[in-house]
């Protein structure tokens, strides 16, 4: 059960509701004020930040109510099932090897602070590894794949105030957890028909969940993950995200438009330009979270792309740990995004523990001042 949450802000004052204010602003439609969202946080600043400590926010969904943001659900589902199971497997010194949940053999710290693990094997490195994997954990008739639809509809009521975005998976981003970044990048070369299946896989998945609750319920929007971008590009061939990846993309973009879905944000973070025109024909025109010091300004990409393409993101996290000056200085220079439309501003990652609490409430109060109801 949800603790009671105290705010510690009011909310933005609007005319319109969250979910007036959302489908509006992403189609360069006139709106009371910006829709005011961020990603979260590390799990760092809820033991380090004293107005999280002090007021018992220990968690994003907390924090969420604790600013007083404007409400915006994901629906999501599962994807692999069972996962696997996660066990220690060595200590070492300050540190574990474990089995995580998708199968890897990983390196952790042991005081379980946040960090990229280090991975070191994989479960599946051949494609006979991958079939047993397919059988034992992606069945598309396994029975916890069945929606109840109307415990959906009573969640997400027609007339609801918020919007909702539909689970639409992960094409690649997946399989790289499951075979690691190395992993992916040996195996489109040494089996590039068993990556090809995974997609497929992946891309099955999801068709049977749409087919199940499009029509059923009233989405606002669709959004997935990637993740498969990092400072120099992404961790697969353009020609491989084309002939793969783009058809997979298409199928699930035919569906959702067919219910009347527009809007598909996928979750990546890195450079993630030199696939941004695949993506965007294959239907998925928003990105999320845009990090700057990967992807550029989010203005000289929206004016290359112009109202084919929607950012959410996209406020630079160093400036936002510079201070004050600085996290002026670079919410000035988002103003004429804000004003076209199709942009909401936010943090272009998780607000990392470095920024100081009080930056960090002058940044909302900024925000609020700039791009709150006039």
């Amino acid at each position: 059960m949800n603790q009671a949450i105290q705010p510690c802000r009011k909310k933005w004052a609007g005319t319109l509701t969250d979910r007036q204010r959302f489908n509006r602003q992403m189609h360069y439609e006139s709106v009371d004020r910006c829709f005011n969202m961020e990603f979260g946080y590390w799990e760092e600043n809820f033991e380090q930040w004293n107005i999280f400590k002090d007021n018992g926010i220990t968690n994003n969904a907390e924090a969420d109510r604790f600013f007083n943001f404007d409400v915006i659900k994901l629906y999501e589902y599962p994807w692999m099932n069972p996962a696997f199971e996660q066990r220690v497997i060595e200590e070492t010194g300050d540190k574990q090897i474990i089995i995580n949940q998708d199968g890897l053999l990983a390196e952790v710290p042991k005081d379980g602070h946040n960090t990229i693990p280090h991975f070191i094997k994989s479960s599946i490195t051949t494609p006979d590894d991958w079939k047993k994997c397919k059988e034992q954990r992606l069945r598309r008739d396994d029975p916890q794949r069945k929606v109840d639809v109307e415990a959906l509809k009573k969640l997400y009521p027609s007339d609801r105030h918020f919007p909702v975005g539909l689970w639409c998976g992960s094409m690649i981003g997946k399989i790289r957890d499951l075979l690691t970044f190395e992993g992916l990048a040996y195996a489109c070369f040494d089996y590039p028909d068993m990556v090809e299946d995974m997609a497929e896989t992946c891309c099955v998945l999801v068709e049977d969940h749409l087919d199940q609750v499009l029509g059923e319920i009233d989405f606002d929007f669709a959004w997935g993950w990637e993740d498969i971008c990092f400072k120099s590009g992404p961790i697969v061939s353009v020609d491989f995200f084309r002939d793969v990846l783009v058809p997979r993309y298409k199928r699930i973009n035919a569906k959702l438009r067919a219910y009347g879905i527009d809007i598909w944000f996928t979750d990546c973070d890195g450079d993630l330009r030199p696939i941004l025109p695949l993506l965007i024909d294959s239907g998925v025109n928003t990105m999320f979270p845009f990090e700057v010091n990967c992807s550029g300004h989010p203005a000289d990409v929206l004016k290359e792309y112009g109202k084919d393409l929607r950012i959410m993101g996209g406020f630079d996290k160093m400036s936002l740990g510079a201070g004050p000056e600085a996290i002026k200085s670079y919410m000035e220079t988002l103003v004429p995004l804000v004003e076209r439309g199709g942009y909401i501003p936010f943090c272009d990652h998780r607000c990392p523990p470095n920024v100081k609490p009080e930056d960090y409430l002058y940044y909302l109060d900024l925000k609020e001042q700039m791009f709150g109801l006039k």
